[in-house]
């Protein structure tokens, strides 16, 4: 599975970045939002690991662009963060995140959220399950 992972932290990339190697993932990285954006577009990652806090476009803003977009919108994002604040899931759901984890990362709960999403938001996915009512497909 290609996962991006946008972070400017050089320490949380490095042992973020390798246990999701030793798991088997690729790993894509963007060291901030305007980069996961353009990242994301051409990348296509299966999911997006969104640090909250980013220079140049936040985390915020980087999920609400890509959650506009049309050939990103369908890409599952979980939100990361540190700093977790009272709202702040509430916030990071509102800007298009489908998910929200804190750090440290617990690698367990953050791998299940990330099996979770993979597959259920990919749009050749939902187009081959479509069934027409009246037929045994």
């Amino acid at each position: 599975m290609k996962i991006l992972y946008v972070e400017d932290n050089e320490d949380n990339i490095y042992i973020l970045e390798s246990r999701l190697k030793r798991q088997g993932h690729t790993v894509v990285i963007a060291r901030d939002g305007a980069s996961g954006v353009q990242l994301a577009a051409s990348e296509r990652p299966d999911v997006i690991l969104m640090d909250l806090s980013l220079p140049v476009l936040d985390g915020w803003a980087a999920t609400r662009q890509l959650k506009a977009a049309q050939h990103t919108r369908h890409i599952p994002v979980i939100a990361l963060t540190a700093n977790a604040m009272s709202g702040d899931r509430e916030k990071a759901l509102a800007a298009g995140c489908d998910d929200f984890d804190t750090k440290p990362i617990v690698m367990p709960r953050l791998l299940e959220k990330i099996r979770a999403l993979s597959g259920a938001h990919k749009p050749d996915d939902r187009m081959s399950k479509t069934v027409t009512p009246g037929t045994d497909a």
